[in-house]
């Protein structure tokens, strides 16, 4: 091997030495791990806590750091419509359908969202509701100049709803490396299992990222009769036509006048 080609290598295997001397590492966890929904259920929060790590060669840096912790739902396909007029009746006319879009999402930062990072950085990763990766079917008859309508009101119904979210300024350092943040969830939502992304940035730049999971599910009497209307939906539907019969013959029973 040439002395050229030895001093090459020399150098790759000191940048990366100092790659990994610069590395820190995001380590999260859960107030709890499994949400349960009963009958009684009117929303609840999750407190999301963590630590970024560094080991004894890691060189420090000057810029503060920045975080964005993204809490996901599973996806679905959703359909927006929008109202307009017919013989004089308000009627749904025009929609537009997105493709596995997340049901639920809720993003906290330490800082605005714009100053985490630059915009493609952003839209790679999807932290903010602006830069959401937010497919349609393409199929409606909706113009492309009005498609950018239909994405705004889609995420300001969902916003309305308390299944979209942003909280800026919403994670606190304990420490210089410690932190901790609250993300509510609203009586309506969906099941399933959640990812729980954490991002860490200085100065604009990505240094480290992990992801955990969160599960939400029906417990008890709801947990079965919600499988028994998707999994046995004939049988489920005529005992619902069943004790709705008993029930307004009991009531004519007992508010029977004489």
């Amino acid at each position: 091997m040439s002395a050229r080609w030895l001093l090459l290598w020399i150098g790759i295997a000191a940048l990366g030495l100092i790659s990994r001397a610069e590395a820190e590492e995001l380590v999260t966890a859960l107030s709890a791990e499994m949400v349960s929904i009963q009958s009684n259920f009117t929303g609840t929060e999750i407190v999301i806590f963590g630590q970024i790590s560094r080991d004894t060669n890691t060189i420090s840096r000057r810029g503060k750091y920045e975080l964005a912790i993204i809490v996901e739902g599973p996806t679905q396909d959703i359909t927006t419509r929008r109202k307009g007029r017919f013989l004089g009746v308000w009627v749904n006319r025009d929609y537009e359908r997105f493709l596995n879009v997340p049901s639920f999402y809720a993003i906290s930062t330490t800082t605005s969202i714009g100053e985490l990072a630059n915009r493609d950085l952003l839209d790679e990763y999807q932290i903010g509701l602006n830069h959401l990766n937010l497919a349609v079917t393409g199929k409606s008859d909706v113009p492309l100049s009005e498609r950018d309508d239909f994405r705004q009101a889609f995420l300001r119904l969902r916003e309305e709803a308390g299944l979209y979210s942003e909280r800026q300024e919403a994670i606190e350092f304990l420490t210089d490396t410690m932190f901790r943040t609250n993300v509510p969830l609203p009586a309506n939502i969906p099941v399933g299992a959640y990812k729980i992304k954490s991002l860490l940035f200085q100065d604009g730049a990505l240094l480290s990222q992990t992801e955990g999971s969160l599960s939400v599910a029906k417990t008890g009497f709801e947990q079965i009769t919600f499988e028994m209307s998707r999994d046995y939906s004939l049988l489920y539907g005529l005992i619902a036509v069943i004790l709705a019969i008993f029930t307004g013959w009991i009531a004519g029973v007992i508010f029977k006048k004489d």
